[in-house]
């Protein structure tokens, strides 16, 4: 079978959205593919049941080793796929968006594709702060203007999945992380406005961790970048588990 499109949907404990987010993937025209980071719930088994390729974990290892899961899967097993999605399982941001997110890489626009939210009207306040901060240190470390430095909505060609599978290895840094090696790489980036839905708020110590988690790996990669300085504290920080290191944490 010709595939030339893939839906990357990395999942832990999912099982009230999986079916939902897999048919409508599948009803677009694109081959959802489910990670399933050894869920606890049924996200494997209504997974398979709606259509999905999927790959379960024998251990929780994060989102990043997630995306590097399914990156060596299409790179070993799907020889025509020419682009790959990658959409939260859920429903954060929402499939019917999938061909706007593409569109750039079809029209060989673009190699590296990211969503950017429209931070005033669906973003709630905590969000939209811990984002400006972390957008504005993006933007002036690295010398860029990007919309939207944190989005889990990307897309991205072949060509561009293989120079990034060493950069998954984060969990709730791993938007950045690909960026920055996006960037490093030479890969010519495009954002498109998307549709994002929050159905829950952290609470305000989760929260901080994950703010500080995003912000000190910025800072430290963006001195790294901009003039060789190597302070290697987010390292020191996961240690001592003060941020957070993996997307199911």
């Amino acid at each position: 079978m010709f595939v030339s499109h893939v839906v990357i949907i990395p999942a832990f404990n999912e099982e009230k959205n999986i079916k939902q987010v897999v048919e409508r993937t599948k009803n677009l025209g694109y081959i959802p593919l489910v990670v399933d980071d050894y869920s606890s719930d049924r996200t494997n088994e209504i997974a398979k049941e709606a259509g999905a390729i999927v790959l379960r974990h024998k251990k929780n290892m994060g989102k990043g080793e997630g995306l590097k899961t399914a990156f060596l899967y299409i790179k070993n097993n799907l020889p025509t796929v020419k682009y790959i999605a990658i959409l939260d399982a859920d429903l954060q941001y929402i499939p019917e968006d999938l061909p706007k997110i593409f569109k750039p890489l079809e029209l060989d626009e673009a190699d590296y594709v990211t969503g950017y939210r429209n931070w005033k009207k669906d973003v709630p306040f905590r969000h939209r702060l811990g984002n400006f901060v972390w957008r504005n240190a993006f933007n002036i470390l690295f010398n860029v203007r990007v919309k939207d430095s944190n989005c889990g909505f990307i897309a991205m060609s072949r060509e561009a999945m293989l120079k990034l599978i060493d950069a998954t290895k984060g969990g709730y840094i791993i938007e950045n992380m690909m960026m920055i090696k996006a960037m490093k790489e030479g890969l010519r980036i495009k954002q498109v406005p998307v549709k994002v839905y929050y159905y829950s708020v952290r609470d305000i110590p989760t929260g901080m961790r994950f703010v500080l988690g995003n912000f000190v790996y910025i800072i430290e990669e963006g001195l790294r970048y901009r003039y060789n300085i190597d302070l290697k504290i987010y390292k020191a920080l996961a240690k001592i588990k003060i941020l957070f290191t993996k997307g199911t944490d």
